[in-house]
């Protein structure tokens, strides 16, 4: 058995001497490689991403003819050389036989993505051709992370997305957002391609760093990416073949019978300026957006809220809601910002701006100190406190056929967790027939019970006000992503407030847990 052993490992060394390349004769120090600033190896997503392969596999009878490759790189070749090489040819058949799912689905994202891509290339003045980079980097994913934490369509590192302008924080990461990724991936290739003025060489750097380049180029005194080939790690030196294979892939699939099984496009959007704190479920819930699509639409957003330190960040809608929001702006945003607190009214919205048409980024709900507004009498001429209150109506409603709690919570725009809570139901099952008590809040708006001059209701009213907010106990049940923070920032509170009302001695919370907001 041991001489066995020894006799199969000499002779895999012998192959591997054997089909070594002629280059490999030339003197080689171990390299070390520096760390990468970007993604290095492609990371499977369910086995959707090309497992990069050790070994090359092409034979003397090849299933997709050499020269057939030869004559089509030939015509898809534009500024980029599209070198024929066995490690390209090897590709192009892996794509068409071992991940022809992986072909598909990126035959299918291409409308999704492609149009941005190519605008943005070309008002940098950068080939066009780059586009097919980002299905090699992550298989046109916006929110893929590698295991280096490499993230995005154009995967890039945490320090390098910033140092190309990505701004990322614990809500919002914008290596995911699309446009600002693929705008500045433009960036860091027209940098790459200034450095080596060849295109071959600028991708692999693109893939393993400028430095490991120029270190292999001076290691192997090489001048292009096929002359260092060798001295590359492996990962690069699969990286350009790859992407000549799926530039051919995108533009000769269709002869192979690889077909797109679905098209994906964009959303058709709105926008909606946001600034403070906003729960993004609730927000969907009372707006009957899918959360999916909003996911889809704000790839960068990674939380299922955004924090009160908020300023300036555009929320894209999906244009078929957007109409309905418009014409709720104030009960919904209202509703999803926390500004109703124990049936008082402690912000006012502007309904009257347009946030897809307006050019001002001004948020348009501002914190107010006080909850009533002033109007002049008419017959007297003294001013007159108007005070802005919700007031609670209990309402039922008869469960029909094929009505669901969610259908329900829609139509009297309350939460589904509102109506479990109301009616005592653990689960999502409703039967017809079914009675499920509803509270309506009624917006009511009435002159206070004394009049008095301009100056003096404030004290009443402040003393109205402390009184609306302690009449009964208000309560917040922890939804996942949940924190400490940002509870007490929507409704108000210190954090120490909070711990105190709920003997919480550490930060810890789960979802399910009831706290107590006011007393």
């Amino acid at each position: 058995m041991r001489l066995s052993k020894k006799v199969l490992w000499l002779g895999a060394m012998c192959a591997g001497f054997w089909n070594a390349s002629a280059n490999a004769a030339i003197p080689q120090e171990k390299l070390t490689f520096e760390q990468d600033t970007l993604k290095t190896e492609a990371q499977e997503e369910a086995s959707l991403l090309p497992y990069l392969p050790e070994v090359e596999e092409i034979g003397p009878n090849p299933a997709v003819p050499q020269d057939l490759l030869k004559e089509r790189f030939a015509k898809l070749e534009k500024s980029i050389p599209l070198t024929y090489h066995k490690s390209s040819h090897e590709f192009v058949e892996y794509f068409i036989y071992k991940k022809a799912d992986f072909t598909r689905t990126m035959m299918a994202r291409m409308p999704l993505f492609f149009p941005m891509f190519e605008k943005a290339l070309q008002k940098h003045g950068l080939p066009t051709e780059l586009k097919y980079l980002s299905m090699i980097e992550s298989g046109l994913n916006p929110t893929i992370i590698s295991h280096a934490r490499a993230g995005g369509l154009w995967q890039f590192m945490p320090a390098t997305g910033r140092e190309f302008g990505l701004y990322q924080d614990k809500y919002i990461d914008e290596r995911f957002e699309p446009v600002k990724a693929t705008e500045a991936a433009c960036l860091y290739l027209k940098q790459l391609y200034r450095i080596f003025g060849d295109w071959e060489l600028a991708l692999a750097s693109y893939n393993t760093g400028p430095g490991n380049v120029k270190r292999a180029m001076r290691r192997s005194r090489g001048t292009t990416f096929w002359t260092i080939y060798n001295v590359l790690p492996r990962e690069t030196r699969s990286y350009v073949p790859q992407y000549v294979a799926m530039n051919y892939m995108m533009n000769y699939g269709y002869d192979h019978g690889i077909f797109p099984q679905t098209t994906e496009f964009q959303i058709p959007h709105d926008t909606v300026h946001i600034n403070g704190y906003i729960d993004l479920a609730a927000f969907c819930e009372q707006s009957s957006i899918n959360m999916e699509d909003l996911k889809k639409l704000n790839p960068q957003i990674t939380k299922t809220s955004l924090p009160a330190q908020t300023r300036d960040f555009v929320l894209k809608v999906p244009s078929p809601q957007y109409t309905y929001f418009v014409s709720n702006r104030d009960s919904i945003m209202n509703y999803c910002t926390g500004k109703v607190l124990n049936g008082v009214l402690v912000a006012k919205a502007d309904s009257t701006r347009t946030d897809s048409l307006s050019v001002n980024k001004a948020f348009p709900y501002a914190l107010a100190s006080q909850t009533s507004e002033t109007d002049e009498d008419e017959d007297t001429g003294e001013e007159q406190v108007l005070v802005e209150r919700n007031r609670t109506k209990k309402t039922s409603h008869t469960v029909r056929r094929g009505e669901t709690l969610s259908t329900i919570s829609k139509r009297y725009h309350v939460s589904v967790a509102e109506l479990r809570k109301w009616n005592r139901i653990r689960r999502s099952a409703i039967a017809r027939g079914q009675r499920l008590v509803i509270y309506k809040t009624v917006k009511e708006t009435a002159p206070a019970p004394v009049r008095v001059a301009a100056a003096a209701p404030k004290v009443d009213e402040q003393k109205a006000y402390n009184q609306a907010r302690h009449t009964r106990k208000r309560y917040h049940t922890v939804q996942k992503g949940d924190t400490l923070w940002i509870i007490s920032q929507r409704y108000g509170l210190e954090i120490g407030q909070l711990k105190k009302r709920n003997k919480i001695r550490g930060n810890s919370i789960k979802p399910g847990q009831k706290l107590i907001i006011s007393a």
